[in-house]
């Protein structure tokens, strides 16, 4: 039985959680992202705010690395045990979907990148309402949404077949429908 390994990714607010939430209810799959994963790390609960800059605090990239293979390595015990599963990451480095492509070879999984994108009015948006929720996971702030594009690495590297790019404005249902067109037997 084919195992797929969805790898949400984008910026900060794109959507990705929201998405890969959806998607892994529409299909019944783990799920695993990293905001949770990186305060589980540290010790901390998920909705536990840590006001840290960019590459700062629990967000170095030292903790980043800890926090990317804690990720895959939930991820090949949901796969060894015949499933497929769903990591929420902006995935942000060509080295790190590098280090999930080859993850997946040696797991004979397909491997599916969704890109999540929205315009920066909607980020703001978005960043403000969750700035707002006391049980929000995300520590993201827009002076780190700006840091993370300047360094964001466009996935040009991702083969067509396996990288998808959507823009989250439209509903989330919208989204599912038009990802299961994409996607071949998901």
């Amino acid at each position: 039985m084919q195992c797929d390994l969805f790898v949400f990714m984008g910026l900060i607010a794109s959507g990705k959680s929201t998405l890969a939430k959806a998607w892994s209810t529409k299909y019944s799959l783990p799920y695993f992202n990293s905001d949770v994963v990186r305060k589980e790390l540290s010790g901390f609960s998920a909705s536990s705010r840590q006001a840290d800059s960019f590459h700062r605090g629990i967000y170095t990239p030292e903790m980043s690395r800890k926090t990317y293979d804690a990720l895959l390595d939930k991820a090949q015990q949901v796969l060894t045990s015949g499933k497929s599963v769903v990591l929420d990451a902006s995935y942000s480095s060509q080295a790190e979907r590098d280090i999930v492509c080859r993850f997946a070879s040696k797991s004979k999984s397909r491997f599916f990148f969704i890109l999540c994108q929205c315009s920066d009015e909607e980020t703001h948006r978005r960043l403000e309402k969750r700035r707002r929720n006391p049980v929000a996971v995300s520590d993201a702030t827009w002076d780190i949404y700006q840091k993370q594009k300047q360094h964001f690495e466009y996935p040009a590297e991702l083969p067509s077949g396996s990288f998808f790019v959507l823009d989250t404005k439209a509903p989330v249902d919208q989204l599912i429908l038009h990802l299961q067109e994409m996607i071949p037997n998901p």
